[in-house]
């Protein structure tokens, strides 16, 4: 039985071929709305490339 936390990795039936694989459109929120960041200049993708994930644990001042 598989885990949840169990990756792609661990199970061999869940890989795919290259052929097999297709584009993810990944969106994001942009000045008040959403927009995919495939239609992104090149200077505001290497932005959203630096991007870091909040986490509030980090964020806490002693």
């Amino acid at each position: 039985m598989k885990t949840p936390c169990q990756t792609a990795a661990q199970d061999p039936a869940a890989l795919l071929s290259d052929e097999e694989r297709q584009p993810c459109e990944v969106w994001t929120r942009v000045m008040g709305y959403h927009r995919p960041v495939s239609s992104f200049n090149r200077g505001k993708q290497g932005e959203f490339a630096e991007r870091v994930c909040f986490t509030e644990e980090k964020a806490h001042l002693d």
